[in-house]
């Protein structure tokens, strides 16, 4: 084994955050070298693995390397968890074979902030497109060379000092390089054992004649290790442990437990047992160990209804996403589920947001109740009334009187929830309009609150007059009609609206409630209350992180960071908001893999935002690229656009342009770029405009009162203020009030560092044939010593990763250091502020330098 992989890895991690992959067949050594490169980066290792029979268990390779239970259900969210605990140490996971899907995709983002080091079998059973993301994520991914001929000869005479040097030289030949053949097929010729056939696969023989010299309870106990994929206690493997510790099988870990050397070892051990052998090791081991493992040995043993019976037992004393877990793999299992543990399983599900889940495991109960097997519905598809029913029925029952079972019809509703909240209204209206007045009060309040969100989604307007016929029928109304009826009232603006929506947000199911803080927030923000949004949604957020829906938390922090990125730098202290700083940390997690799409838009538009009016054009249009169709997102692609003098592009009209404050967003951006363009802006203003966006247009529109409309937006958002300052100063036919607004707009646009907005405010004031500094006044024109670093590399051509990596500090850091060199030069570009760093600059002059450690 040559040194250049261990090497190479060494550097890449002592460098900076990287992300360096260990790969290799069985045997080949990766655990060997994975820790002493370990050993030998400086820092706190993390170490952790991913385990065969737990392999679908959220995070367990992340959580054994931080020692810490993990929000495994939302990966940004996981990564971040993972990366505060790591912070400048070393994260080093073995067998990531084994490692579930959550762990994959949070290696991706926490190798832009941390040092990760892992090893991965070939060939595994890895996703596809999660193995590729992993590729492109990698630094280096370096295979693990086979041992060189003299490496080789080494080990054979460590392992049998005692063997002729031809056997030797024989069993270098066979073993290929291999560590763990080679161990084990010295070993045999040692014994004086013929080897088989050459058409054997070595690694699988050498393995295979290893452990036959073990005695029968340490095969047992080795092919337990392999059936549990994770640590044991002693006492579980009975007495072949100390006979696996003696031959050097297995390793004791910190609390007693025993863990394989090699995990594929002991999954050899367990594949050479025969079906009957391995049944009846896996019913033994659901004797010994907790019931939601138990549950699993049991399914494999051949017990579905054993396996029921303990997950469900295991989802009495479990809570949150492991209860869901349980009770859909009870659902899973061929075996006679009982309708309520279905009902139960969705009812999680939904708690934990698995939407898509809670609606397959219904399918079963939901097909009793099909479409046209009762009497008419009281409402059409389209929410008209047809009539209602004959109210003299006992209960639910088909034309030809056969009564359906309830727990169908509840099914049924709560299918059409899970439907909707996946984003399926249509689907969700088809599963509960057949379900008949006739069924119980609170089936048919579910189902009407399922038919009114749909109509919302689908035909707003004709929920209006569906709400009012679902209040008559609900006099005294249940928490989710109250709810869905304050939907209906926010979307069409009936007064009150706000003060609904905010009562349903703190109804007990939290369900609703989340739904309803949901609708909340997206609201106030199309009115242009964007502190009230924000502090409703920190709010919902905080009460998400509570309840350890991490899920919901994510969505919420994300609009919380789009209300307050748009509204600008004063934020009120009462808002607990870590910043812009705060969002761009988040944005390397959110903008990938939050959900739903409303949330990762919502997060990709704030991030995307802040890095276009900072002046990081590139980054923000490679962030927005990868965006969710939605109206923020698609703004604010249009805005950097403009932001970067391509008119053309930012009067491209997108297919929703959204509804409130977005809509008069994309309407203030066309017209810009149509001024830009020397085109006529005559577009129609569109209706419902919060009053700031309306006075802008119209002021637009009439050639007048851009800067008392720029005044409307000062509550609102400050970089639209300054917007409207800077088309005043541009189109006003008065010098002065023109010079006036222009220094106003460059005032406010430095104070904020809003460094593309001043530069258009200083491109219009020379116009005037005022020339500025392009300095801003609050630089004293000083970069600190790391800012030159950082524009020097920027200069060379660097891309951010690479600063970051070649500076030792975090690519977010840079970023911090590119915008703060672009506000005191009052340059555009990164590139623009490299130049003017180098232009202006003697060779490397003493830097005023305001921080202690030079970061």
């Amino acid at each position: 084994m040559t040194d250049e992989p261990e090497v190479a890895a060494r550097t890449a991690l002592r460098q900076g955050p990287a992300l360096v992959v260990l790969s290799g067949p069985p045997g080949c050594g990766r655990t060997t070298l994975l820790r002493r490169i370990a050993a030998a980066v400086p820092g706190p290792a993390h170490l952790g693995g991913g385990l065969a029979m737990l392999s679908e268990v959220p995070a367990l390779a992340l959580s054994r390397a931080v020692r810490a239970r993990l929000p495994a259900d939302d990966v940004p969210l996981l990564a971040e968890a993972v990366r505060s605990r790591v912070r400048g140490g070393l994260l080093v996971i073995d067998d990531l074979q084994h490692a579930d899907p959550a762990t994959l995709a949070a290696l991706a983002h926490l190798a832009r902030t941390c040092r990760v080091l892992v090893a991965v079998r070939t060939p595994h059973r890895l996703p596809e497109p999660l193995a590729a993301a992993l590729r492109d994520a990698a630094t280096l991914w370096l295979p693990v060379p086979p041992l060189t001929p003299e490496q080789a000869h080494a080990l054979v005479r460590k392992t049998a000092g005692g063997l002729a040097d031809q056997a030797a030289a024989a069993v270098v030949a066979r073993a290929g390089g291999n560590p763990l053949a080679t161990i084990a097929l010295a070993r045999q010729a040692a014994s004086g054992r013929a080897p088989i056939g050459e058409d054997i696969d070595q690694v699988a023989y050498a393995i295979a004649a290893a452990l036959a010299d073990l005695p029968r309870p340490a095969r047992t106990a080795l092919a337990a290790l392999g059936l549990l994929g994770r640590p044991a206690a002693p006492a579980l493997l009975g007495t072949g442990a100390a006979d696996l510790l003696a031959a050097g099988l297995v390793t004791a870990e910190a609390g007693g437990s025993l863990l394989p050397v090699s995990a594929y070892v002991a999954e050899t051990a367990a594949g050479l047992l025969d079906t009957a052998a391995r049944a009846d090791l896996h019913a033994r081991l659901a004797d010994l160990t907790p019931p939601a493992e138990a549950a699993r040995h049991l399914a494999a043993a051949g017990d579905p209804v054993g396996a029921y019976r303990k997950a469900l037992a295991a989802a009495d004393r479990a809570a949150g996403a492991e209860r869901a877990a349980l009770l859909l793999f009870a659902c899973s299992l061929p075996a006679d589920v009982d309708p309520r543990v279905r009902l139960a399983a969705a009812d999680a599900a939904l708690a934990t947001g698995r939407a898509p889940d809670a609606a397959e495991v219904l399918r079963p109960l939901a097909a009793a109740v099909v479409p046209g097997a009762f009497d008419r519905p009281a409402f059409d598809q389209a929410g008209r009334d047809r009539g209602g029913f004959d109210r003299t029925d006992s209960g639910p029952a088909g034309r030809s009187g056969t009564a359906v079972d309830p727990l169908a019809l509840e099914a049924a509703v709560l299918r059409g929830e899970a439907l909707l909240q996946a984003g399926q209204p249509a689907a969700a209206r088809d599963a509960v309009r057949a379900v008949p007045d006739t069924a119980g009060s609170g089936v048919v309040a579910a189902r009407d609150r399922v038919l009114l969100l749909c109509a919302l989604a689908t035909e707003p307007m004709s929920a209006l007059e569906l709400a009012d016929k679902i209040a008559v029928r609900h006099p005294q109304p249940p928490p989710g009609i109250t709810a869905a009826l304050a939907a209906v009232r926010a979307t069409h603006r009936l007064p009150g609206w706000d003060t609904a929506l905010r009562d349903a947000a703190g109804f007990a199911d939290p369900l609703i409630a989340r739904w309803s803080a949901w609708l909340l927030v997206e609201h106030l923000a199309a009115e242009g209350r964007l502190i009230d949004a924000a502090g409703a949604a920190l709010t919902a957020a905080g009460a998400a992180a509570e309840a350890l829906a991490y899920g919901w938390q994510t969505r919420f922090l994300a609009a919380a960071d789009w209300t307050l990125a748009l509204h600008g730098p004063q934020i009120p202290a009462e808002l607990s908001w870590d910043g812009i700083e705060g969002v761009l940390r988040r944005a390397a997690n959110l903008t990938d893999r939050a959900l739903p799409e409303q949330a990762r838009a919502y997060a990709t538009a704030a991030t995307a935002l802040i890095e276009a009016d900072t002046g990081l054009l590139a980054a923000a249009r490679a962030r927005l690229d990868g965006a969710p169709a939605h109206p923020a997102a698609a703004w604010v692609a249009r805005e950097a656009a403009w932001l970067d003098g391509q008119p053309d592009r930012a009067a491209r009209t997108p297919t929703d342009a959204g509804t409130g404050l977005l809509a008069g967003l994309h309407a203030i951006t066309a017209r810009w770029a149509a001024y830009d363009l020397g085109m006529p802006g005559n577009a129609a203003i569109p209706v419902d405009l919060p009053a700031a966006a309306r006075r802008t247009l119209t002021a637009w529109a009439v050639g007048s009162g851009l800067d008392s409309a720029a005044d409307s937006w000062q509550p609102v958002a400050l970089r639209e203020q300054i917007r409207c300052l800077v088309a005043a100063g541009l189109t006003s036919p008065d010098r002065d009030q023109a010079v006036a607004a222009l220094l106003r707009a460059e005032q406010l646009a430095d104070d904020a560092g809003l460094t593309v907005l001043a530069g258009r405010a200083r491109r219009g004031l020379r116009r005037h044939q005022i020339q500025r500094d392009s300095r801003s006044p609050r630089s004293d024109g000083r970069l600190t010593r790391r800012e030159l670093d950082v524009l020097g590399l920027v200069a060379a051509g660097e891309p951010t990763r690479r600063i970051a990596g070649q500076l030792g500090i975090s690519a977010e850091t840079v970023d911090t250091h590119i915008r703060a060199g672009m506000r005191k030069l009052g340059a555009r570009t990164r590139t623009e502020a490299a130049a003017l760093a180098f232009a202006t600059t003697p060779a490397r002059p003493e830097p005023f330098d305001t921080s202690e450690d030079g970061r």
